[in-house]
């Protein structure tokens, strides 16, 4: 196998803003301070200052995307978790009304905001998602009929037997439920351009500036090695990079990693005989493998381990295995970007947003599972909304319980393993194994 591992990750290398923001080296008066520089803290930066909030602070410890945000797989896909019966008795019937409203709200928000603001994402409409069996394929004809429910105006399709292939080039499906309103962005650059928009607004944005210190209080002390945030409000925004920096909310996900790779560009003929759609596609097993097809011709795949959490001795060649299962036309492809990354995952396998106990002013969000691109644009609308006065939204959702798991850290593996076997026999029990 010819493989080359760059230092950079795809989404580094084929990125189209090269913004720079500097360190925080003053003492600064705001409104709201953001702790993370992702997805979560910029689209939460951008709605506040959407809302007339523009007196913002966001801070990020290395680069903007460093994290989940520039390590994902770019899929824009309808959901907000990965099953939303999950937290069904926690919120009752209107409740779920209003969860499933929610939950189909993420694709047109990215298309909105791309619109909007210019933003340079590499937009490609078109999502599938795809079953290896008939218990599946039964999940996905319930899927459609929900899809058409929620999104009537949308171009909703199944597809069976060998009409599979008019969507996806391979063998190993017995059914692909085509979703026109999803698709796939380029991640990065859509958090950059989401940035340059937030900082037009007025939000003040710092890289390569670690927290060092936070004081609680009626206003919240943020503390670099060189300047201070002082702000009425703190958002804690971090994920699987928190690095228990909040114990309160450190203790309520499990890290557990994924890891992708990119092909070099391919020829148009094998684009289109992996897709004539060229879209972005998943299965739908309790962990799913994920790819697209990317403008400059590349295919990305991801995954993670299903059963047992492991780091691949060769996450490159393992990732590729996965591949050439789906695609074996590709094994004489080369690999041009392998890398992985960490994803914090909730107990329920749903969002968490909130403030911590005792602390109103100190809001947090978190736990995306794995499948956080589109879902963080709607919680963080959500969020926005908690932030500035609160709505009803904003209380369904931040009233869900977060459970804790304990010795999260020092038995992760073992934990991670756990997990992974109880949502495997869930998967089955719901049509998804």
């Amino acid at each position: 196998m010819n493989t080359r591992i760059d230092a950079l990750n795809y989404y580094g290398a084929t990125k189209k803003y090269h913004l720079h923001y500097p360190s925080l080296r003053e003492d600064l008066e705001a409104d709201v301070v953001i702790i993370g520089g992702g997805f979560s803290g910029i689209n939460t930066a951008l709605e506040l200052a959407e809302q007339g909030i523009t007196n913002v602070v966001v801070l990020e410890a290395r680069h903007l995307g460093y994290g989940g945000t520039g390590r994902n797989g770019g899929q824009v896909m309808a959901g907000i978790g990965h099953d939303l019966n999950a937290v069904k008795k926690h919120v009752g019937k209107e409740g779920m009304d209003t969860l499933f409203r929610i939950a189909n709200l993420g694709a047109g928000i990215i298309r909105d905001r791309i619109k909007k603001y210019r933003i340079d994402a590499d937009f490609i409409p078109g999502y599938c998602y795809l079953a290896y069996n008939r218990r599946q394929e039964k999940t996905l004809r319930q899927w459609q009929q929900e899809f058409r429910t929620a999104t009537p105006e949308e171009d909703i399709a199944l597809y069976t037997g060998s009409d599979v292939h008019q969507v996806i080039g391979s063998d190993v499906y017995c059914a692909a439920l085509k979703h026109m309103g999803g698709g796939q962005i380029h991640s990065l650059n859509m958090l950059l351009g989401s940035a340059q928009a937030a900082a037009s607004l007025g939000v003040k944005i710092f890289e390569y500036s670690p927290v060092v210190g936070v004081e609680y209080g009626k206003r919240v002390a943020v503390r670099t090695a060189m300047g201070t945030v002082k702000a009425d409000k703190l958002l804690w925004a971090c994920d699987s990079f928190l690095d228990n920096m909040e114990p309160e909310i450190h203790n309520k996900t499990l890290v557990t990693y994924s890891w992708q790779v990119a092909t070099e560009p391919l020829s148009d003929a094998l684009v289109e005989r992996i897709s004539p759609l060229r879209g972005a596609f998943s299965d739908i097993r309790p962990v799913i493998n994920y790819y697209r097809l990317t403008r400059e011709n590349r295919l990305l795949f991801g995954s993670a381990t299903r059963f047992v959490e492991y780091t691949p001795r060769d996450f490159a060649a393992w990732n590729r295995s996965l591949m050439l299962e789906v695609f074996p036309y590709l094994k004489e492809v080369k690999i041009d970007f392998a890398w992985g990354g960490p994803m914090a995952c909730s107990a329920n396998l749903f969002p968490q947003i909130g403030t911590l106990r005792d602390r109103n002013n100190v809001f947090y969000v978190q736990g995306y599972s794995g499948f956080g691109v589109t879902p963080s644009h709607i919680v963080c609308k959500i969020l926005a909304e908690g932030i500035n006065g609160g709505s009803d939204r904003y209380t369904l959702m931040s009233n869900i319980p977060h459970a804790s798991i304990p010795s999260r850290d020092s038995l992760r593996l073992l934990l991670a393993t756990a997990g992974k076997l109880m949502h495997q026999t869930s998967g089955y029990w719901k049509g998804r194994s």
